[in-house]
């Protein structure tokens, strides 16, 4: 039987990506086949169950689709099947693969993701004392919500921590939930009880119901989209072609539907061991929805005004196709250029990834403005061995991307011209570890070219930290200060005009414009227009911010030279 279903699942992996042909009948055949067999095991349970999620979202027709959603539902019974007969299940906790129908995840989440699955999941979540390893945490930290614990934390050997948490909560309460209230009523921010609660590093593990699985997770869509014809592959995109494309249309969502999109970006990061920043602290009134065809949709996340990072302005995507969620984007943007995270998951990458990426880029682009895209050496495949293994590196520089590191682009260069003396030709390991060792850059506009190889934000941070040493003693307050009020004095602030939210983003700003020597030689209108950048960081439109600074380009040139060095290796 096993070599029966390894035959049928190979055949059906193919088939899936055969589109325009006669093959609609067998790919029937076999996934009536495959629904009448019993799996003895968790790897080609996997597979089967991953083979399913790519014809459900590339599905080639109506009963094709139907047939997927019916074998999918079998998948809780399969589990449990698997789990009577004593197999190992282990496989099933793969991060790339977690959170199928009838398994668990198990982590040290975070404080707000924690919170969020006790709001959305109450009766699914709990503690698992099994893993916890550092019990001396808990010593310095449950005093504060437990009477008395002191007399045996702090003096004795091998506390039972559990039986105290259990005396001490309400009993109609989990232990998660008391725990999480009484942090909840410290006397802290939000951001303190934060790292509060995640230096403990307690582990939590959700058993999701069937429909925040991976196994059933998806949005309704109005027409499904089939592929009648061959996928588009990525010997077909021009990049630069679907960046002046025509825009797409953008729907604002609503608060309530905003959120609703926030939850499943949430539950589908956190099944995967992952969690984006955009997605744990999205705005739910700041979500919006752009259609860029073909079955596929970008739902394009902001974050409130105190939750965002000091300079650059921060957008995340959570990326559907045919309701399924197949992938997400991160772009940090500063000016025209955008720092650029793209991941399409596991089961989806047979797909149209290309073709999804150059589409993603170009929406982004006509939304922010934004005309240059950088990609960090980690996403090519710096430190990172399934990058080196899937070609990543190949992948962006056929799209048009080059290294930012002269040495590495003669590198690619000469890789370039072997292959097309030896089309057989392909580049070691060793070579690509080599040629990942800096960021990669696609530009649009032709007279910016370069302007932003050697620039960073870290070296943007590390010449204020430096500044700080030196001007200020290594004293962060004492520097804040000075530069608010220089700043202040400069542009003509008056602060009693200035909500908290806008002082906070002067006082970040602040500190990078106390290293410009020449601010109070700009112009009126040049210094005028920075103002409305500051405040414009603390509003609730964050693009704006963005295409503001766009124009300003005594502000772009002095923040590249700040953030600029001469950057010969990763890390230096």
């Amino acid at each position: 039987m096993p070599t029966t279903i390894n035959r049928l699942l190979d055949q059906l992996d193919k088939l899936k990506r055969e589109f325009g042909g006669r093959q609609e009948n067998r790919v029937e055949k076999i996934l009536n086949r495959l629904s009448r067999q019993k799996f003895p095991d968790a790897q080609s349970l996997i597979r089967f169950h991953e083979i399913l999620l790519f014809i459900r979202a590339y599905p080639q027709s109506a009963s094709i689709l139907s047939l997927a959603e019916t074998a999918l539902a079998s998948f809780a019974d399969r589990v449990e099947l698997l789990r009577k007969t004593n197999a190992d299940l282990t496989a099933l906790d793969n991060p790339e693969v977690s959170g199928i129908t009838g398994t668990s995840v198990t982590d040290t989440f975070t404080y707000n993701i924690v919170g969020w699955l006790l709001k959305r999941h109450p009766a699914q979540v709990k503690f698992d004392w099994d893993w916890f390893e550092d019990e001396n945490r808990l010593a310095q930290t449950w005093p504060r919500f437990m009477p008395l614990l002191e007399e045996d934390a702090l003096v004795e050997a091998n506390v039972p921590y559990v039986e105290w948490l259990g005396a001490a909560k309400v009993h109609s309460m989990s232990d998660l939930a008391w725990l999480l209230q009484s942090f909840e009523r410290l006397p802290l921010t939000h951001k303190e009880k934060a790292e509060l609660y995640d230096s403990l590093k307690l582990y939590v593990t959700w058993t999701p119901s069937y429909k925040a699985t991976r196994t059933a997770m998806k949005l309704p869509v109005r027409k499904v989209y089939y592929h009648r014809q061959p996928l588009i592959q990525r010997r077909d995109i021009s990049l630069r072609r679907e960046l002046r494309s025509p825009p797409p249309a953008v729907k604002q969502l609503s608060t309530t539907k905003g959120r609703a999109i926030l939850d499943m970006t949430r539950e589908t990061s956190t099944l995967r061991y992952r969690e984006l920043y955009g997605f744990t602290h999205g705005d739910p009134k700041r979500v919006f929805q752009l259609s860029i065809g073909r079955g596929v949709e970008l739902f394009v996340i902001e974050v409130p005004p105190g939750l965002r990072l000091p300079l650059r302005a921060y957008h995340a995507a959570m990326i559907f196709k045919n309701g399924i969620p197949v992938g997400y984007f991160e772009g940090l943007s500063l000016f025209e250029r955008m720092e650029s995270g793209f991941n399409l998951y596991y089961s989806f990458r047979d797909g149209e990834t290309a073709w999804i990426y150059a589409r993603t880029l170009s929406l982004l682009h006509h939304l922010l403005g934004v005309t240059a895209f950088s990609i960090d050496p980690y996403q090519i495949g710096y430190e990172n061995e399934e990058g080196i293994d899937s070609g990543a590196f190949w992948f962006y520089r056929k799209l048009g991307f080059r290294p930012t590191r002269p040495d590495l682009l003669e590198l690619t260069l000469g890789e370039e011209r072997k292959m097309a003396r030896r089309p057989s030709y392909r580049t070691s390991k060793a070579m690509l570890r080599k040629l990942t060792l800096g960021p990669m850059i696609f530009e649009l506009d032709d007279s910016g070219i370069g302007d932003w190889d050697q620039f960073t934000v870290r070296s943007l941070g590390l010449a204020v930290q430096r500044k700080m040493a030196t001007g200020f003693r290594g004293d962060a307050k004492r520097m804040r200060t000075a530069a608010v009020e220089k700043t202040a004095r400069v542009l003509g602030i008056r602060m009693d005009d200035w909500t908290g939210a806008e002082f906070a983003v002067l006082s970040d700003f602040a500190v990078v414009l106390e290293l410009v020597s020449d601010l109070n030689r700009w112009s009126d209108s040049e210094r005028q227009s920075l103002v409305q950048i500051i405040r414009a960081k603390s509003r609730s439109d964050e693009g704006r911010y963005l295409k503001l600074m766009q124009g300003h380009v005594r502000l772009r040139t002095a923040m590249i030279k700040l953030g600029s060095k001469d950057i010969s290796s990763v890390g230096t």
